[in-house]
Formats: structure tokens, sequence, C-alpha cells
């Protein structure tokens, strides 16, 4: 009985992830055999991640203190389960962007990849060994690679999966040899017992923090942190829009949950190195995401640079370094990932329709659809931290975070990079709203799987910005489980 008890308990910890892996048999069989029904592959990939999402929250929400389950490879806590929810939500809205579509909307593997993704998501928030997370880490990254490149005619496409998988290989293989020597020097896999191999081995403070510039290499490849953001734009640019969007949300929520796990857990030893070292790149990443940005005239890659911006601001949480920080960070990142899926659904939309993706092309946009105009809107005040939108509170908690924990230097430094980027925000919308064009009388048609994503992301965006008290109590949750 005790045995069928925990075996039951470790199905329901793993309830998502086992959802997932039943949903990408479905849509491949679905492939295969329902050759008449494929353009509905969309929304059947979009049921299953919701009903996945449902189950989760019903079945799979933490009741207690957190627990290792599969061998002690996983952890059952709110951190992950927190991730959880954040991931099949983008996954969902990623999948409903691409109904339509030409190339991708009626392939099935597309949409397997997709679930495949985000089933190495889930898994690397719930990692709580070396080995499990590397698994987790090339589970996740291997599908994006493909997807980033899946348009074959397309050469900006082909660029793009090459240039993903290149740079991401590269990162990978310097994180790998950072995990070889935690494990070294250790004598531990398990990320809750390597603090204690590296005390009881007195490792000496120097090769302790060579050794977590190493493993930062690998997630800062996933954030987009400066100096390993020199992929994103050109990535951004080159994927299906639906799969930049993904990329630029889940895959770097991804990033930031397992860079917070590892830093506090197994790196508590010299806290003062890599908060310091995690600031300087914080800064550099906030001041050259935003200056590049300033510049550009591709929509695409104006929010690739946005991202690594945003990435930056997201930092200043985790260097704040305690539990308001890490809430903070968690914050941040759902209020991020409903604004930049809101963005993109517009850009997906505008080029499915005028086929560009020129900044200056979305002149007149307010009058051939004023309700995309007003998403955009939106988003774009959310992206640039105006009230009372989601992006204006989630900023206020990361910079509260830093003040409170003696970082003031480094919020003076996110306010002053937040004042610089309402400017290439605020051109967009100049762009949108006050320009003319000759094509205004060419209405932009919103399909329903669109619209229903559109609709999902500016209610969240208004939601979270307005009752932010319910979101901010469940990152409390997960910052204490990280704790």
């Amino acid at each position: 009985m005790a045995s069928q008890a925990a075996l039951g308990s470790m199905v329901i910890s793993i309830l998502p992830e086992i959802l997932l892996l039943v949903l990408v048999i479905v849509v491949l069989a679905a492939d295969l055999f329902w050759r008449a029904g494929r353009q509905y592959l969309g929304w059947l990939t979009f049921a299953g991640l919701a009903l996945t999402l449902v189950a989760a929250m019903v079945y799979s929400r933490p009741a207690g203190a957190s627990s290792l389950v599969f061998g002690g490879m996983l952890r059952h806590d709110w951190p992950a389960f927190s991730f959880q929810v954040v991931f099949l939500f983008a996954a969902a809205v990623t999948c409903l962007l691409s109904v339509g579509l030409s190339d991708i909307g009626d392939q099935g593997e597309y949409y397997a990849l997709v679930v495949v993704s985000t089933l190495g998501m889930s898994l690397m928030a719930a990692s709580a060994d070396l080995i499990m997370l590397y698994l987790s880490i090339e589970t996740t990254s291997i599908p994006l690679y493909v997807l980033a490149g899946y348009l074959k005619r397309d050469d900006k496409s082909a660029e793009s999966g090459l240039k993903y998988f290149l740079f991401g290989a590269l990162t990978s293989t310097v994180m790998l040899y950072g995990f070889s020597l935690l494990y070294g020097l250790s004598g531990e896999t398990n990320l809750y017992r390597l603090a204690e191999g590296l005390r009881v081995g007195a490792i000496t403070p120097w090769v302790l923090g060579g050794v977590a510039m190493l493993t930062v290499v690998g997630f800062g490849f996933k954030i987009a942190a400066v100096p390993f953001h020199f992929w994103t734009p050109d990535v951004y640019e080159g994927a299906p829009t639906p799969i930049a969007a993904f990329i630029s949300t889940a895959s770097k929520a991804a990033g930031f949950a397992v860079l917070v796990r590892v830093m506090l857990v197994a790196f508590p030893s010299i806290e003062f190195t890599w908060t310091a070292l995690l600031a300087a790149m914080a800064t550099a990443t906030m001041t050259i995401g935003n200056l590049l940005a300033l510049g550009q005239h591709n929509i695409k890659r104006l929010l690739a640079y946005s991202s690594v911006a945003h990435a930056g601001y997201a930092m200043i949480g985790l260097v704040a370094l305690s539990e308001l920080g890490a809430a903070s960070l968690v914050f941040y990142l759902v209020a991020y990932i409903v604004t930049n899926l809101a963005a993109f659904a517009v850009v997906v939309l505008f080029a499915r329709s005028a086929g560009s993706e020129e900044i200056a092309d979305y002149a007149g946009l307010s009058r051939r659809a004023p309700g995309l105009a007003l998403v955009m809107m939106v988003a774009m005040l959310s992206l640039a931290g105006m009230p009372p939108l989601a992006g204006f509170v989630a900023k206020f908690y990361v910079f509260a975070a830093a003040v409170q924990s003696g970082w003031i230097w480094l919020a003076f430094v996110g306010v002053l990079n937040a004042i610089a980027g309402l400017y290439y925000y605020m051109t967009v919308l100049k762009v949108i709203y006050l320009y003319r064009s000759d094509d205004e009388d060419k209405p932009i048609a919103v399909p329903g799987p669109h619209a229903l994503a559109l609709a999902l992301c500016v209610t969240a965006i208004v939601i979270v910005g307005t009752i932010s008290a319910p979101w901010l109590d469940w990152a409390m949750a997960a910052a204490k489980g990280i704790f």
C-alpha cells in the first residue's frame, strides 16, 4: 500500500510532463492518420496544452513542503509549478498564433516540436540534479533549433536555425564543462547536496567563482544576457514569428528558472562574487539592449533587442538576493511573457496581411485595424513600464527589491534604462497612430485563433497590472520554495 501511495504521489507530481508526452503522441498520430483535418492540428495542440494547464493547476499544486520525485532527479515545489504554468500558457498561445500560417500551420511535426520543447522547459524548472538539468536543457534546445530554421525555403530562417544551433552548442559545451567541475569538486550531482560537498571539500572561492562563471555561460545564452546575446536579433528575424515569440518568452523564462535555482542553491558560499558578476551583466544587458534597439527599422529586431533589455531588468531581482527579489523576478517574467506574446501576435497578423516586418509599413495601422493598433499600444506601453499595465508593476517590484537589498545604484540604472526604452516603444506607436499610408482602405483580418490569443494576452496584461496582489503572493510562494 505504501509503495502504491508513493507511486500515485509521484504520478501526480509529474502529471504535466506525462500529459505533454501523451500530447506529442496524439499530435503525431493525428498528423499521420487524420490527413483531412490537418488544418485543425493547431487547435488540437492548443486544447491539449490548455487541458494540461488545467490538470496541473487542479492536481499538481504543491500541497506542503517540497519533495524529491523520480529518483531524486526532480523537485516538486512551488517554483517548478509556477514556471510550468507559465510555459504551458506561452506554448498554448504560440500554437494559436501558428494556426493558418503557411508552411507551419498544418504541420504535425511543428506542433510536436513545440510540445517537446515545452516538456523540456518543465523538466528544467523542476530539475534537482545536474544530469537531469543538462538533459532537460538539451530537450528544450534541440527542438527550438529545428523550429527556428523550420521555413526551409526561406534563407533567413535557415540562417536563423544554424546560428541558434552553433551558439547554443558552444555555450552548452562550456556549461557542461562547468557541471563536470562541480561534480568533480563536490562528488555530488544533486543540486541540494552540492553546496555541502563543496563546503566539506574546502574549495577556494576563486575556484568556485570560475566554476560559477562557466555555468552562467549556458544560462546567459538562454536568457539572452550580454555578452551572450549576439544570436538574438538574427534568430528572431529569421525564425517563424510564433517561434520567435516562444523563444523570447518561454525559453527565456526557463533560463531564468534554472539560473535562479542553481545560483542560490549551489553557490551560497560565494554570493558576493556572483551577485557582483550578475549586477555587471544586468547593467550591460539593459544598456546595450536599449541602445541597439533605438536604431532598428525591423519590428522583430526591435523586439529582439527589447528582449535583451528586459533580461537585464529581470536579473536585478536575482541580484537583490532576497525573497522579494526572487518573487519580483517571477512576477516580472509573468508580466513580460503575456506582454511580449501580445506584441508578437500583432506582428504575426500584420506580416500575414501586408507581407512586411518593417516598422515604417505599420503607418496607418490605427485606421486599417483599430483593434490591432490598440493591442500593440497596450503591449508597447506595458513593455515601456507605463501604469497601470503589467510592465509597470513588474518594474516597480524589481526596483523595490534592489533598493531594499542595498543595490540603489542598480535600481537607478534600471530606471534610466526604462526611460531610454520608452523612446523606441513610442516611436512604433507614433508610426501606427500618426503616420498615413496608401493602404488604409485595406483592412487586416483577424482569424478566430489569433483573436483568442490577443484577448488572452491583453486581458492578462490589464489584470496583472491592476490586480497585482494575488500574482505577487503566488510569486512569493515560489520565492520561498527557492530559498
